[in-house]
């Protein structure tokens, strides 16, 4: 594993660049020059890549000559693997894995929507028609897990059997449509939170 500079415990800025000496420092310097192309909370990271990088490129070579632009030339392919990363994680796409022939189709005809291998993105406040054309919002359909189902209070086997006649009546207002008094609403609270209880 290649490292930077180690320096002793009293240092008061071990972690500094400063310290770097020979191709160590001009590995640190060609990073500098690229370290831009990405956003500011991964520059770090992407420093430590070219520079790890032109490391191993240099251990490969042994001693043929290193260029600037060689060095130019590799810090610019960390920096494009970087970025068709973060294209895959976002969008699900990676051109890459398909033949020449469909990745010119799919410039030739922009077929990248269509793609396959997209993540389809959809925004929770997109209005949603069901079947009898109420329009809600996609994310109020959305089950929550701790949510009681008041359709299933109302189904004798699992709630009329187990439960006081007043929440049975409440749950039948609630299911025309009635609005609830303020001391129906605190029963109702009162047995939502029993039962969440009851659930964990």
């Amino acid at each position: 594993m290649v490292t930077t500079t180690l320096c002793s415990p009293q240092d008061e800025t071990p972690l500094s660049y400063d310290r770097l000496d020979g191709e160590w420092a001009q590995w640190f310097r060609t990073a500098q020059r690229f370290e831009h192309k990405v956003p500011a909370q991964d520059r770090g990271d992407i420093r430590h890549s070219i520079i790890l990088e032109l490391a191993r490129a240099r251990a490969r070579d042994g001693n043929k000559p290193f260029s600037e632009a060689m060095m130019c030339r590799i810090a610019s392919c960390v920096v494009a693997l970087y970025w068709r990363k973060q294209y895959k994680l976002t969008n699900g796409l990676e051109c890459g894995s398909c033949s020449q022939k469909q990745r010119a189709k799919c410039r030739s005809a922009d077929l990248y929507r269509q793609c396959p291998k997209a993540i389809k993105v959809e925004y929770l406040s997109k209005p949603i028609t069901d079947e009898n054309g109420n329009v809600t919002e996609l994310g109020e359909t959305i089950a929550d897990d701790k949510a009681i189902d008041v359709g299933a209070w109302l189904d004798a086997r699992t709630f009329l059997l187990s439960f006081p006649q007043r929440l049975v009546l409440i749950a039948h207002k609630i299911d025309d449509g009635q609005t609830l008094t303020h001391g129906e609403r605190t029963y109702l609270y009162k047995w939502r939170k029993r039962e969440q209880i009851n659930l964990n």
